[in-house]
């Protein structure tokens, strides 16, 4: 396979994967949310950790830093875009942003340019791994951030059941 298809191939799976998300995204804030629905996604997704066992992603440290840092950076636009509410039903539900599908496709568009860049002075597998740990540093801080404002609308819930019961 020549660099050009790998690429192209390579950039139409990260488009899949973004309209994938978009798509579950939409469907999962018709349904109330949950501690564990919050929480699974970075656990379950950092079994790609074992990745590192090939000595083949071994990438600088330094590099796996900044790609780390930067998902963090990047993880703010979809911070300041989840939002979480009550609803009269008593559940938690994610507040479904438009905002959120168009970050989610700035996203991709970076990560297409960037992935041309970096691939420049790392390996294909390197750059796998780099990418998935800025994957990793993105959602990480999100859904920490999601799942702390979940506590805090269920502890009001909490709080305000046992005020009604006094």
């Amino acid at each position: 396979m020549s660099e050009v298809t790998a690429e192209i191939l390579s950039s139409l799976i990260a488009v899949v994967f973004a309209l994938t998300v978009i798509f579950v995204r939409v469907r999962a804030s018709r349904k109330p949310t949950n501690a564990r629905k919050i929480l699974i996604p970075p656990v379950a997704m950092s079994t790609g950790f074992l990745m590192y066992i090939a000595p083949q992603t071994h990438e600088p440290f330094l590099y796996a830093v900044a790609a780390f840092l930067v998902g963090v950076i990047f993880s703010y636009p979809l911070i300041s875009t989840s939002k979480m509410y009550r609803a009269e039903d008593g559940h938690i539900y994610l507040k479904r942003s438009r905002g959120f599908i168009a970050i989610l496709l700035i996203l991709l568009a970076l990560r297409i340019i960037l992935h041309t860049y970096v691939e420049q002075y790392v390996t294909i597998l390197q750059t796998g791994s780099l990418f998935f740990v800025l994957a990793f540093g993105m959602i990480l801080p999100w859904r920490i951030v999601m799942y702390l404002r979940y506590r805090h609308l269920a502890g009001q819930r909490v709080a305000a059941a046992s005020e009604s019961a006094s």
